[in-house]
Parts: structure tokens; C-alpha cells; sequence
């Protein structure tokens, strides 16, 4: 009796078996490789285009979200039946859809971060790549002088950088607490579309040009729209990122947080006497961070041999501190990041600021106070502006290098 039980178990176990795996098989034959065109749907009428694109390698499917210049690879997609959930690789959120037919996917997005009932409908379908074509369109290349949400409490100023041509359009805002990353969109006559997914945010701009200034709505996933107003401006700028973060009480730059075993870290101690240390002030939910911490692993790589050390505080989504911390470990070990790591708490500007109070404030996540061999502070740069603002980027990653050399002289 036991023998034929246990043969019919195995021979269940196997039929379990054969058809999962025809299921997969069947679930990745249906899906098309190529070019997709896939969108969020932010709210009834308001859409955020997307290029997703679906290649094979090693008879795996690869799924890859391109947004202008930038390519997000997501990790390897998770397979039931005619359902597929694919994570992204450094913020924790999912696409999760069906498999339609071979050419429409149908499902979500779910950012965790902000909650496991944050979903917003993710569709796409297949297409075909083309060139643009087709009568010209409003050249909005240029800069341009932007206010956010104006005549309002929120108010802000921001850069806008954009490039153009015929239906195509691409650049960036530029804040004083960093950069909208990789935007890219179309053109209609006078009217523009602008976006950007990367798994943390989903932002779409719209703007319109009428009498010399563009006008526009800012959407941010499905829990924020503000509006804007821009003016062609080649000479605006704004504050020095440098400028707006410093030091106001005359006491020694000290801090106390957790290490990601839980147990007290106190600055300064005898492992960072005599050497130049970066404390970055940062979130693995925040792009910009993720854009800097990869710049600061490029110094820590070339300089750390000569004393540089880089302190990454990370504040973070959920409320208790273990999943706090591991979310910071999962970042350290997929970027493989050899610097320190330590936990400030929840991702709150307040208590950030609470916790380094020799400051005036934290306004950005990140924000990255440089400390010289005699323990002063020696720069606070607030915000980040990465690889989407091209020059700029450039320009400003050189000239912090130089620093660190000059300081580690």
C-alpha cells in the first residue's frame, strides 16, 4: 500500500511538473520579441508612455524599460500560467500582468513603497520601431526658465533642457534638489508629452506653447498633479547646490545612528581619523540617490586607497528597523557597494535634519557633506544632478573629483 502511494505521489509530482514547465514555456513563447509601446494609466484620460522592449538570451526573456538614454534592465520575470511578475532592480515595485495574446500585455504596476494596494493599470502593446516622420513640429530645444506650482505656496524654480526634432523630444528638469533623470516623449504641433518610469517614480509632463511660454501639467504617479509655467532663458540659474545646506552651530560634525546590525554608530570615531570622508545622506526609494551612489562608488574605487570613505545614512520606507536596514543590504549587495552603510530611520527630511542639527537643514534626499582629514566640514552639495543633465553631470563630477584629490593632498 505504501509502494502504491508513494507511485502514484511521484507520478503526480512529475505530471505537476511537465506542466508547469509547458505552462512556462508556453507563457514565454506567447510573448513577442521586440519593440513595445507600454503605458501607466495615471487617472481617467492621463497616460504615461513608456518603451519596453523584450529581447532573449540564453533562451531567457529579458524585459528592459527605456527611457531616452538610460536602460533599465528588470530582474528575471517569475512565471504562472499566463501570468508574469517582473521586479525592478533597485526599488522595490513589480510589473505584474497577463499574457493576452503574443502581441498585448494587460496588468500593473505596484510601487511597495508607497503601500501593497499602490498599483496603477500597466499596459502594452507590440510595435514596430519608426523613424520620425512627417511635417516639422515646434522646435522646443533650448532653456528654459521654470516655475513649479506658481503663485502658490509651493512655488519653485527649476531648469528646463530640452532637445527636439520633428516629433521627437528629449532632456530633463533641473531643481535644487536634483534632476528629473531621462525624459523623453513627442511632439504635436505646439504641444508636448514628456516622460520618465524608472520602478520609484512615473512622472509625465505636458506642456504647450502659446505667446512665447509654455504652460503644463506635472503628474506624478496617481497621487500628485501640480502645474508649470517656463520662458525661453538661456541665462537663468539657480542657487548654488553648494550654498544651500551649512553648517550653523560652531560645535564638532558628530552624529549617532545604527549600523545595519542594529547597534550604535557614533562620528567621529578612530576608523575615519585622518582621512576624507563623505557622509551621504541618501534613500534606496530615491533615483537621484541611486544616481549619485553610483558616481560615489567611482571615487570610492579610484581614492579609498589613498583615505577616502564614503558613509551612506539611508532613510528609508517602512516603519521598523529591520525592514529599513534590509532594504539597504539588498542595495549594497546587488551594486556590490563596498562603503559603509548605516540606518537613519524613516524617509523624513525632519528627522534627518533632527539627526545632524550642526546643519541648517536636509532638504534633499540625497544631500552629501564632505569632511576633511581635520574632521571639519569642508562642503554640503544638496541634491543631485545625474547623467540626464549631460554637461552638467560632467562638469560638476570632474570638478568633485578634484576636490576629493585636493583634499586628500
Amino acid at each position: 500500500m505504501f509502494l502504491k502511494s508513494t507511485t502514484i505521489f511521484c507520478w503526480s509530482l512529475l505530471l505537476f511538473l511537465v506542466i508547469s514547465a509547458n505552462n512556462l514555456i508556453f507563457t514565454q513563447s506567447k510573448i513577442q520579441i521586440g519593440h513595445w509601446n507600454a503605458s501607466l494609466e495615471l487617472g481617467e484620460n492621463i497616460i504615461l508612455p513608456f518603451n519596453l522592449e523584450v529581447s532573449k538570451a540564453q533562451k531567457k526573456l529579458i524585459f528592459s524599460i527605456h527611457n531616452a538614454e538610460e536602460k533599465i534592465v528588470l530582474l528575471t520575470p517569475e512565471f504562472d500560467k499566463d501570468s508574469v511578475k517582473i521586479d525592478f532592480p533597485n526599488f522595490h515595485s513589480s510589473l505584474k500582468f497577463k499574457v493576452n495574446n503574443k502581441k498585448h500585455l494587460a496588468g500593473y504596476w505596484i510601487n511597495f513603497n508607497k503601500g501593497n494596494d499602490y498599483k496603477i493599470p500597466f499596459e502594452a502593446k507590440y510595435t514596430t520601431v519608426n523613424l520620425p516622420t512627417g511635417p516639422k513640429h515646434t522646435d522646443f530645444s533650448g532653456r528654459w526658465k521654470t516655475t513649479f506650482d506658481p503663485n502658490s505656496s509651493d512655488e519653485s524654480m527649476a531648469i528646463g533642457i530640452f532637445k527636439s526634432s520633428f516629433d521627437h523630444i528629449t532632456g530633463t528638469f533641473l531643481t535644487e534638489t536634483g534632476d528629473y533623470r531621462f525624459l523623453e516623449g513627442n511632439i504635436s504641433e505646439n504641444t508636448f508629452f514628456l516622460s520618465c518610469f524608472d520602478g520609484s517614480h512615473a512622472f509625465l509632463f505636458t506642456g504647450k506653447l502659446k505667446d512665447e511660454k509654455i504652460e503644463g501639467n506635472f503628474y506624478s504617479g496617481k497621487h500628485f498633479k501640480g502645474n508649470w509655467i517656463a520662458t525661453k532663458d538661456s541665462l537663468f540659474e539657480l542657487r548654488n547646490p553648494d550654498s544651500l545646506t551649512f553648517i550653523v552651530k560652531q560645535e564638532p560634525f558628530t552624529f549617532k545612528v545604527k549600523n545595519l546590525l542594529g547597534e550604535d554608530f557614533t562620528f567621529p570615531n578612530p576608523t575615519f581619523n585622518n582621512k576624507v570622508t563623505i557622509v551621504q545622506i541618501m534613500g534606496t526609494w530615491c533615483p537621484n540617490c541611486m544616481d549619485e551612489t553610483t558616481f560615489f562608488k567611482e571615487l570610492y574605487d579610484k581614492y579609498h586607497a589613498q583615505g577616502l570613505e564614503i558613509i551612506a545614512v539611508g532613510y528609508e520606507t517602512p516603519h521598523d528597523f529591520e525592514a529599513q536596514a534590509q532594504k539597504i543590504k539588498l542595495l549594497q549587495q546587488r551594486q556590490n557597494l563596498p562603503f559603509t552603510f548605516l540606518v537613519g530611520g524613516r524617509a523624513n527630511k525632519s528627522l534627518a535634519s533632527e539627526q545632524f542639527s550642526m546643519l541648517n537643514q536636509i532638504m534633499s534626499f540625497p544631500t552629501a557633506i564632505v569632511i576633511g582629514k581635520n574632521g571639519h566640514v569642508e562642503r554640503v552639495h544638496t541634491g543631485f544632478n545625474g547623467p540626464g543633465t549631460g554637461k552638467l553631470y560632467e562638469d560638476y563630477t570632474k570638478e568633485m573629483e578634484n576636490f576629493i584629490q585636493e583634499l586628500l593632498k
